[in-house]
C-alpha cells in the first residue's frame, strides 16, 4: 500500500498543527461559529445529534494492521470504544469531544492517516473495488490510479470550495462494477482499446441523494496519461457553472442534466484544450513510481489451488462450508483466496466495529494476509491474500471475534447509514430497521435459497446508505414528527446501473420486516429456476410486489 514520503508526512503534520491552532482560537472565542464551520468540515468534523462526529479517511479502503490498531486505541481513548465504517470506505467516530480532535489527528498522523477532505464541498475520498489487485477479472490494478487522484485532489487550490461535495470512484473489473461508478459525480472505468492500451471510459453526472441519477458517458476512451488533466477539466467546468444558490441543485448531476451531455462535453473539451499535454499529464515514470507501492506481496508460489484438509472440512462441517461459499472470493494466485470478515452480525449495527474487534482483525491480517486489510463500500472488512490452507484456522478465529457470519451478498448483508440514532440530518432511524429485518431472516438455509439480494437503508434523502441502488431500498421519512419508511425496488450499482422505483406510500417502522417478507414471498412464488431477485423484479416490474404489500 502507499507509504508517505517526507513531503506527505510534513503536509499532514502541519495540517494537524494548523487545526489545533484554529480549534484553540474557536474555543477561546476568537473565531465565530460560521468562521470555524468550514475549517472543521475540511478536517472531517461534523456536529451531530449527540456529539461531534469525526470522519477519518481511508484512501480507497486500504488499511494496514498498524493503522487499525491505532484506530482501536483512539476509539478507546477518545471515543466510546467503537467506530463505524461508511459506504465511502472511511471510518467515523461518533463521540469525540471537540477539544480532543487535534490530539486525535496527531495520533492519526503518526500512522500516516488523517481526516482531510472527508467532509465539506471538496473532492472526497476516491473509492474503488475492495478486491483490487487480487482478482483475475480486472484490466489492471486500479489502486495506483486512485492514489494519483488522491494526490492530485488533496489540497487542490482551485477545488477547496466547490458548489457541493464531489465524489469519484474507479472500477477495473471487466464483467462487473464493484465500485458503483455510475452513481458518482465522476466514474472511471479502466479499459483497454483495440491496440491493448490502457485508458478510461469516463462517466459524469451520476449521484444519489435528493435527485438520484445514473451517470452518462462523457468519453469512451481517454488515454492513460490524460487522467488528471481531463478530471481537472470536468471539475473546472463544474466549479465555474455549478449552482451555488441552492444546495439541493448544486451537484454536478444537475448541471449535466441542465446542459445536456453534449453541451457539457463541449465545455469540458474546451477547458481541456488548455490543460491537455501540460504539466498535469502523467508520465510513465510517475505511474510506475506510484504503482510500485502496490506491487504484489511475496506470495508462496508452491501452493496448489486445492487443499485436501480444507475440502475435508467443507464436507464434514456445514458451517465451514457455508462460510467458504459466502465469505471467500476466488484469487488470481493459485492457493490463495480473498476473505470477507462480515460486520453484519444480527444485533450489531451494520458497519460498526468495536475496538476489541479492530485489534483482532489487525492480528488476523498480520497472521494471514500480509498485514493489510480493505474496507468495502458494503461496510465489511477484507483480508485479500489468505492461503487456502489457512482457512480453517482463520474461520475459527473469525468466529471467536464475531466476523464469521456467513451472509455476504445475502439479504442480511445490509448496507445501512447511522441514521437517526446519530445523524442530525436523518429523518428516521436506520439501525433498528436493519436489526428488525436481520432478525426476521436468520434462517441461513432460507437466505441461501433466496440467493444474492442487496438491501440498503438510508435515514434521509442524503442517501448515505445508498438506498436508491439497493435491489430493495428503504428510505426513512418524516411524517408530522413520526418516522416512516419508503420502499423502492429494482435499484442496481452494477454495470447496468439503475435507480430503484418507489412502491408507494411509506410504512411504519414496526411494519418493515413484514413488508420485506411480503416482497420476498412474491419473489419466491414468481421466480423461474435461474432468476435472482433483481431478475424477477426486472421481468415482472414492481406491480405484483406493490399489490402484495398494500393488500388489505
Amino acid at each position: 500500500m502507499y507509504v508517505y514520503d517526507d513531503y506527505d508526512q510534513q503536509l499532514v503534520d502541519e495540517r494537524v498543527n494548523q487545526f489545533r491552532e484554529q480549534t484553540n482560537r474557536y474555543l477561546a472565542g476568537g473565531l465565530k461559529e460560521e468562521e470555524f464551520l468550514p475549517l472543521r468540515l475540511q478536517n472531517g468534523l461534523y456536529v451531530q445529534r449527540h456529539a461531534p462526529m469525526l470522519r477519518i479517511a481511508i484512501p480507497y479502503g486500504m488499511l494496514s494492521s498498524t493503522q487499525l490498531v491505532k484506530l482501536a486505541d483512539i476509539a478507546d481513548k477518545y471515543d466510546r470504544g467503537y467506530g463505524h465504517f461508511s459506504t465511502r470506505q472511511n471510518i467515523q467516530l461518533n463521540w469525540p469531544t471537540l477539544e480532543s480532535v487535534p490530539d486525535i489527528l496527531a495520533e492519526l498522523a503518526s500512522v500516516q492517516m488523517h481526516a482531510i477532505q472527508t467532509s465539506g464541498n471538496c473532492i472526497r475520498n476516491t473509492t474503488t473495488d475492495q478486491f483490487a489487485g487480487v482478482l483475475a477479472d480486472e484490466v489492471v490494478d486500479p489502486r495506483p490510479y486512485c492514489e494519483l487522484i488522491r494526490q492530485w485532489s488533496t489540497f487542490h487550490p482551485e477545488f477547496a470550495f466547490l458548489p457541493r461535495k464531489f465524489k469519484i470512484a474507479v472500477n477495473s473489473a471487466t464483467s462487473t462494477d464493484r465500485a458503483a461508478i455510475q452513481v458518482h459525480d465522476i466514474g472511471v472505468q479502466i479499459v483497454r482499446n483495440a491496440a491493448n492500451e490502457v485508458g478510461y471510459r469516463v462517466y459524469v453526472g451520476g449521484g444519489l441523494g435528493r435527485t438520484p441519477m445514473v451517470g452518462q458517458v462523457i468519453t469512451e476512451f481517454l488515454p492513460e496519461q490524460h487522467l488528471l488533466t481531463y478530471l481537472e477539466a470536468i471539475v473546472r467546468v463544474y466549479n465555474q457553472h455549478g449552482r451555488r444558490d441552492n444546495k439541493y441543485k448544486a451537484r454536478i448531476k444537475i448541471l449535466v442534466k441542465a446542459l445536456g451531455i453534449e453541451a457539457f462535453r463541449a465545455r469540458v473539451d474546451a477547458e481541456w484544450a488548455h490543460l491537455k499535454d501540460g504539466t498535469g499529464t502523467l508520465t510513465q515514470a510517475e505511474i510506475d513510481r506510484v504503482a510500485k507501492h502496490f506491487s504484489a506481496p511475496d506470495y508462496d508460489t508452491t501452493l496448489s489451488a486445492n487443499d485436501a484438509a480444507v475440502e475435508e472440512l467443507k464436507a464434514s462441517s456445514k458451517g465451514f462450508r457455508n462460510w467458504v461459499e459466502r465469505n471467500t472470493t476466488a484469487h488470481k494466485v493459485p492457493g490463495y483466496t480473498a476473505v470477507t470478515l462480515s460486520l453484519k452480525k444480527t444485533g450489531i449495527a451494520p458497519g460498526d466495529i468495536y475496538s476489541k474487534q479492530m485489534r483482532a482483525a489487525a492480528k488476523l491480517a498480520d497472521e494471514f494476509s500480509f498485514s493489510e486489510l480493505r474496507v468495502s463500500h458494503f461496510q465489511n472488512l477484507i483480508l485479500a491474500d489468505v492461503k487456502i490452507k489457512d482457512l480453517p484456522a482463520l474461520w475459527e478465529a473469525a468466529k471467536a471475534n464475531g466476523f464469521a457470519t456467513p451472509n455476504i451478498g445475502t439479504l442480511t448483508d445490509i448496507i445501512c447509514c447511522p441514521g437517526g440514532d446519530f445523524c442530525s440530518l436523518a429523518n428516521a432511524k436506520s439501525i433498528p430497521i436493519a436489526e428488525q429485518i436481520q432478525a426476521r431472516f436468520e434462517d441461513l438455509d432460507y437466505l441461501y435459497d433466496l440467493g444474492d439480494i442487496e438491501l440498503n437503508i438510508s435515514g434521509c434523502m442524503n442517501a448515505c446508505g445508498h438506498h436508491h441502488i439497493g435491489h430493495i431500498g428503504i428510505l426513512g421519512v418524516d411524517k408530522k414528527g413520526e418516522e416512516f419508511y419508503q420502499v423502492s425496488l429494482g435499484g442496481s450499482s452494477n454495470q447496468n446501473a439503475a435507480i430503484g422505483k418507489i412502491l408507494g406510500p411509506s410504512f411504519k417502522a414496526d411494519e418493515m420486516a413484514d413488508v420485506v417478507e411480503k416482497l420476498i414471498n412474491v419473489y419466491v412464488e414468481k421466480r423461474t429456476d435461474e432468476e435472482l431477485f433483481t431478475d424477477t423484479v426486472a421481468r415482472l416490474g414492481i406491480t405484483p410486489f406493490k399489490e402484495r404489500v398494500y393488500a388489505a
